[in-house]
């Protein structure tokens, strides 16, 4: 985590572009503000980290703090070159050979891409602990660093005696001999795709931070993934890193010819169990300059495609509060798009207004989201709040229900656009093919006053308020005379009166003022209405607004007689079809 923050910064400015489109609207004063209270905070973090061996976030919430931190340095022009952590000792001990990190590749076709002209290639496990280099004079082990800033790193020798896994000594006539490596919690049959990060990575941080020896050091092995110096194939570096007691990479090396190779690689290792956590593939190019050489950020013989991570940290850019055809109001965060799966996100509902108020978040907050069931976006957490809290105003709840809203008013909008999708379902008065667009046009030029409104309205009227041509409108108007004949009880839906489905397909009655006139014992003789809901169909139906337009209706001849018979005929189908069952 904090022990990569020197590469971060190089990276992350390699690619900082890309980011420019991100930049917050924001005064330099409240920049400052923002800026200086997220660097207080990765600080304090930090502090923990490194003084107690305590970590109060994730490794993954971490990062992405600090990417944003990063990002916002950038886009003020601030005089600091990024935020990086500072180890205790200031990271004062120079690696022999500095750790240059790995170029991340997004998909197959970048694999593809770097593979192509590069000969002896081998993939391995992107192992997730904390990098360290071994340095062993004359065959015994004089130093055990960590990656800090990649020149630069804390020493933990003091450690390394009580980490079996790490040989003291090797049998070796050189005089110096450098290696590189993973630091990892040992794990048992860990699938990836299944088990996750399980915050490994911290808990190796804690245990090498730690003031006095904790057990799970004796838990701890490591994967060597670079020799610098040493022999030029890779098959003979991994025999001799075996005879030492460092067999791990040789038992999880494979060589690899091409990208579609990698990717069967990567695909199993993400589903099997495995001894350790990972996060993704290293492919490796055999041949690689000499180590006075390696510089941090500057590693073009080894690249990593990592997996997909199950959530993804995003920006909150603004708030929305959409409303239902029932009045209910929901509440959608429009996101910085991000990828997950094959999905792009752009936005999540988080449900009500109560839960939105719980989870406090506004434009500008970070939040981490993932997928749920059947791809669903979904809010698992806010990781960062910004300092000032601008409130967006949601609508006043007490001014709508199931029976607002059948009149167009600016306040409406919402409301009536959702009753007018409603009623052009299939199931519905089956309306088809009215984009939600061409119901907004139509409301805001002012033709549609009320929630059936488009019944009387003539072609020419259609194409002017929608901006459509002249055939387009002339289909629309066909559709909408259509629905004429459909039987009352599909109006009754259109209306968004609460009548379960097996109560309408029941209901004896033929016109309008039948319904207005059943009190609560009338309704509960239909399937499924009980005590509570006969009165609700009673107070609907004497509603001001719902009377209005089923007089509106009435003018219009909906439903035409010839439906009843129609309607009568099909209940009895169904009823005869149900029997014979």
């Amino acid at each position: 985590m904090k022990g990569f923050g020197g590469l971060l910064v190089v990276l992350f400015f390699a690619v900082m572009p890309a980011y420019s489109a991100m930049c917050p609207a924001w005064t330099p004063a409240r920049a400052a503000t923002e800026i200086g209270q997220l660097q207080q905070q990765l600080q304090h973090w930090d502090q923990a980290y490194y003084g107690q061996g305590l970590s109060a976030v994730s490794d993954t919430d971490y990062d992405n703090l600090q990417s944003r931190l990063n990002q916002w340095l950038h886009c003020f022009r601030s005089p600091q070159a990024g935020y990086a952590a500072q180890l205790p000792d200031n990271g004062e001990h120079l690696h022999p050979v500095a750790h240059t990190g790995v170029k991340k590749l997004p998909d197959k076709l970048a694999v593809a891409y770097w593979m192509q002209d590069r000969h002896d290639l081998w993939v391995q496990p992107k192992v997730d602990g904390l990098a360290v280099s071994l340095v062993y004079r004359d065959g015994r082990l004089v130093s055990l660093l960590s990656r800090g800033d990649g020149l630069r790193g804390e020493e933990w020798l003091n450690k390394a005696a009580l980490i079996p896994a790490i040989p003291q000594r090797i049998n070796s006539d050189r005089a110096e001999i450098v290696l590189q490596g993973e630091l990892f919690l040992t794990m048992t049959d860990h699938h990836q795709a299944e088990d996750g990060g399980k915050n490994a990575r911290s808990k190796v941080a804690g245990a090498m931070m730690s003031k006095q020896p904790v057990p799970l050091l004796s838990r701890l092995n490591i994967f060597i993934w670079a020799w610098p110096d040493g022999p030029a194939q890779m098959r003979d570096r991994l025999a001799q890193l075996s005879q030492w007691g460092l067999g791990m990479a040789a038992q999880w090396s494979q060589p690899v010819r091409d990208e579609e190779q990698v990717a069967s690689w990567r695909e199993r290792w993400f589903h099997d169990g495995l001894p350790f956590v990972t996060d993704g593939v290293v492919i490796h190019q055999t041949s690689r300059p000499a180590g006075k050489n390696w510089r941090p950020g500057e590693g073009e013989w080894a690249v990593a495609w990592k997996y997909q991570p199950p959530e993804i940290a995003t920006e909150v850019l603004s708030v929305d509060f959409p409303i239902g055809r029932t009045g209910k109001i929901a509440v959608v965060l429009n996101l910085q798009p991000v990828q997950l799966d094959d999905k792009t996100v752009r936005r999540v509902n988080i449900g009500s207004l109560r839960r939105w108020r719980e989870s406090d978040v506004i434009p500008g907050d970070q939040v981490i989201v993932s997928l749920a069931g059947q791809g669903v976006p979904r809010l698992d957490r806010v990781i960062w709040r910004v300092v000032e809290r601008q409130y967006p105003q949601p609508p006043d709840e007490t001014r709508y229900s199931p029976l607002s809203c059948y009149r167009f008013s600016a306040a409406c909008q919402k409301q009536m656009l959702a009753k007018l999708h409603w009623l052009s379902r299939k199931s519905v008065l089956n309306i088809a093919d009215v984009q939600r667009n061409t119901w907004l046009k139509l409301l805001e030029s002012g033709s549609m006053p009320h929630l059936f409104s488009w019944l009387t309205l003539t072609p020419e009227q259609i194409a002017m308020a929608a901006g459509i041509s002249s055939v387009r409108a002339g289909q629309l108007w066909h559709r909408f005379n259509l629905t004429r004949q459909q039987p009352l009880r599909r109006w009754i839906s259109a209306l968004g009166v609460s009548l379960p489905r097996k109560a309408a397909d029941a209901l004896p009655d033929q016109y309008w003022d039948d319904l207005i006139q059943r009190d609560a014992a009338a309704w509960q003789t239909l399937p499924g209405v009980g005590a509570a809901l006969a009165q609700r169909l009673v107070d609907q139906f004497h509603h001001a607004g719902l009377q209005s337009l089923i007089a509106f209706l009435q003018q219009q001849g909906i439903p035409a007689a010839s439906v009843f018979r129609v309607g009568i005929v099909e209940n009895r189908q169904a009823e005869a079809e149900t029997q014979r069952q």
